[in-house]
């Protein structure tokens, strides 16, 4: 299992939209094949600094949903509300205590 990190940046006025649409995918994109958690974050300092951390059970799991039409649908939308260019990183869990 491994986490996807993305950091995306909006405007003010597209943090709405963001929203909105997140809300409106957040179960499909938990749905795909091999998601085993999706979570989103918002800064507490730069409230337009955004951060979803997804866990995958592995990187074709990944790689399959990149290549899908809700990956498409959900990405060509949120793309156009960036105000910065998005960061992402795939990280292995080392330690998690709870």
């Amino acid at each position: 299992m491994f986490v996807r990190i993305v950091k995306m940046s909006f405007s003010h006025e597209n943090i709405p939209a963001f929203l909105e649409n997140f809300e409106l995918m957040k179960s499909k994109i938990r749905s795909a094949q091999g998601n085993c958690l999706l979570e989103l974050y918002q800064d507490k300092t730069d409230p337009c600094i955004f951060f979803t951390y997804s866990y995958w059970e592995s990187e074709d799991d990944l790689e399959n949903y990149r290549k899908s039409e809700l990956f498409n649908d959900v990405w060509t939308y949120t793309k156009r509300l960036f105000n910065a260019k998005p960061e992402a990183w795939s990280v292995d869990k080392l330690v998690s205590l709870q």
